[in-house]
């Protein structure tokens, strides 16, 4: 089939990747002047086990199957990545449940390497850290996300793929079996469609002929804010706080020169907007210091914030992934796919086996 994807970011990549290996011809439809400007380039860069999401559900699979093979891309394509492995932090007895039911959560999501440790034994891994238990995640890992992304672009041109950049898809209707699109105000015929928007697929499935309302879920922007910390280092691992409502709470991250940053934070906002507030960094100190007191006065700088696209706000429980086919909607050759946050550059290879799936099915 002659395929649309709309959307070069990690998750648009990966399956114009996997369907152009598949034998498609793919063209990937591109708001922007470059590959991953959105969701993509504005995250943590961190390479996820999988132990937190629900039995059963789309998050939980996606991010243990892509996760592994996420590090076998890497090796095969030369992509910088790091496996530092992460600490999931209780700071009181009362958070050592929290981590405990993590720890269970992750053995039925089959991570592999989980294990509980004492305070001192995760003091003696990371002697800066201050907590009375932790969960250790060997599998959780780092890895360079535009290098990743140019690896998928790199596939897919081989595979005779293209990327138009700058090429807005404002419609898409149907008329002769064919799946028309209006891009960059021309109208081209496709036999399919991906629809892997980011931000922008809620929007594009409003002027999707045929999609209908009630199929298409609220889109809640929730802003993460980073800090960048000056001086050397005080960890060589990931460490985590325990999870916290909209997120996984202000976490330690490190990317592969070593630099150690901050965040995000939870900032439920009502547009896109990118502007770190520097004022945010009071309640980044106190987060922080609960699990690395000796962090110093004006060591924070505010450095970065992205959007997670979320499908549900403050006080609701945490949404799965959506991959909406023809099965779901009733559109024939039409893919959607909402709520790709956090995991999903980990389940990026992952979902997309699924997107190739909804069209042979």
């Amino acid at each position: 089939m002659e395929i649309l994807v709309v959307g070069a970011g990690v998750v648009g990549l990966a399956c114009a990747r996997a369907l152009a290996l598949a034998g498609h011809e793919v063209v990937v439809a591109e708001a922007s002047g470059w590959i991953g400007s959105g969701v993509s380039s504005r995250n943590s860069e961190v390479i996820h086990a999988g132990m937190y999401y629900p039995t059963g559900s789309g998050k939980a699979h996606h991010c243990v199957a892509g996760r592994r093979r996420l590090y076998a891309f890497c090796e095969s394509h030369g992509v910088p990545h790091a496996r530092p492995g992460k600490l999931i932090v209780a700071t009181s007895e009362a958070e050592r449940a929290k981590i405990e039911a993590i720890a269970r959560q992750g053995a039925i999501n089959d991570v592999e390497g989980l294990e509980l440790l004492e305070g001192r034994d995760a003091r003696a891994m990371e002697p800066e850290l201050a907590c009375v238990a932790a969960l250790w995640s060997p599998q959780t890992g780092i890895i360079d996300s535009h290098a990743l992304m140019l690896a998928l672009q790199g596939d897919l041109e081989d595979c005779g793929g293209m990327i138009a950049f700058e090429s807005p898809v404002t419609r898409l209707h149907r008329k002769d079996g064919l799946w028309h699109a209006t891009v960059a105000g021309e109208e081209t015929p496709f036999d399919a469609v991906v629809n892997a928007a980011a931000l922008g697929a809620q929007k594009l499935a409003r002027v999707t002929e045929g999609f209908e309302e009630g199929l298409i879920p609220p889109l809640v922007y929730a802003k993460g804010n980073y800090f960048g910390c000056t001086g050397r280092p005080a960890f060589s691992r990931l460490i985590y706080p325990a999870p916290i409502d909209g997120g996984l709470g202000v976490h330690v991250t490190l990317d592969l020169g070593g630099r150690m940053r901050f965040g995000p934070d939870v900032e439920w906002i009502e547009e896109e907007e990118y502007a770190v507030d520097p004022q945010r960094a009071e309640s980044f100190y106190a987060a922080i210091r609960r699990y690395w007191p000796a962090l110093p006065d004006g060591a924070l700088t505010a450095d970065y914030s992205g959007i997670r696209p979320k499908l549900s706000g403050p006080g609701e429980p945490a949404a799965d992934f959506i991959i909406c086919g023809p099965q779901d909607h009733g559109l024939p050759g039409h893919v959607a796919l909402f709520g790709i946050e956090s995991p999903g550059l980990t389940s990026c290879l992952s979902i997309a086996d699924a997107v190739v799936a909804k069209f042979e099915a």
